[in-house]
């Protein structure tokens, strides 16, 4: 092998990786997009029936009406801005709610460490609907609390990710040389543990930013989601199922927004793992 050869072959596997993450890129900025524009400009209003039960694409509606005569294509972009809500309003309370609980329970030691532990895998294990249904009951059926039930119940998915990745830098070397100098744990935190554990942490989130959009319009077909007039994805596909035969664009166009934002993002990770893990990187070059 020549020392050419040696050059080329980080970039033989170099492109894949940057085809996946421009793939995911590209397909959730197309959803972002329409996001911001849905902010400023919508065809017609979320209230607006003006355009006839169940008519089909033409005569000023893109893709015709629902049975109640709302444009669709008015309700995918409010949809899409709902959506991006969701998936960033949950991973904003997890990732805050996550890494403060992760980086605490790491400095835990002996029958704590266990306790807090255990307590974090029974978070996990509590179900997202039913914390969803507890914070409605509380609150009221908005994506405020939608968005809160989410956020909450992936946080401890975070925490434990965070505790495990944080106790591997704690117990490395140099930071018990530097915790045994009498260097404070804030100081700890911020100069050895989040700059070790972000990588993992930032494709973590992205992750969570899919599951959030999944389980956000899981509740909003449930009714537990945004109320009307707004229109989420799930709340369109509950609506279209009873017309599905007659009119299935109804169902089938939020059905493939939903999936192309969950691939997309799912795509983002992907590319970032193998961008930011450098096992992953020495293990391909």
């Amino acid at each position: 092998m020549t020392y050419t050869d040696v050059l080329r072959k980080p970039t033989a596997v170099r492109g894949p990786r940057s085809v996946t993450l421009l793939a995911g890129c590209t397909l959730t900025a197309l959803i972002a997009l329409i996001a911001v524009v849905s902010l400023v400009w919508l065809p017609y209003g979320a209230d607006d029936t003006s355009g006839g039960r169940l008519a089909g694409p033409g005569d000023g509606h893109l893709l015709g009406t629902d049975k109640l005569g709302r444009d669709l294509f008015a309700q995918l972009m409010t949809g899409s801005r709902i959506a991006v809500e969701a998936g960033l309003g949950s991973v904003l309370i997890a990732s805050l709610v996550g890494v403060t609980l992760g980086v605490l329970t790491a400095f835990a030691q002996g029958w704590l460490d266990d306790t807090l532990a255990a307590f974090l895998d029974i978070l996990i294990a509590f179900p997202t609907l039913l914390l969803a249904m507890l914070v409605v009951a509380a609150r009221s059926a908005t994506l405020g609390s939608a968005v809160l039930a989410i956020g909450l119940a992936q946080s401890a998915i975070v925490a434990r990710l965070v505790r495990i990745l944080a106790k591997r830098v704690l117990a490395q070397d140099y930071v018990t040389a530097a915790r045994t100098s009498g260097t404070s744990w804030p100081r700890t935190v911020v100069g050895h543990v989040l700059p070790n554990i972000w990588p993992t942490l930032v494709v973590n989130l992205a992750l969570q930013f899919g599951l959030a959009v999944l389980a956000e319009a899981g509740l909003s077909y449930l009714g537990l989601g945004a109320p009307p007039p707004n229109a989420s994805w799930g709340r369109m596909l509950q609506e279209a199922q009873a017309t599905f035969t007659t009119a299935p664009a109804g169902a089938l166009a939020p059905g493939i927004l939903l999936v192309v934002l969950v691939v997309g993002v799912n795509l983002i990770a992907d590319g970032l793992r193998d961008s930011l893990d450098p096992a992953t990187r020495r293990r391909r070059t």
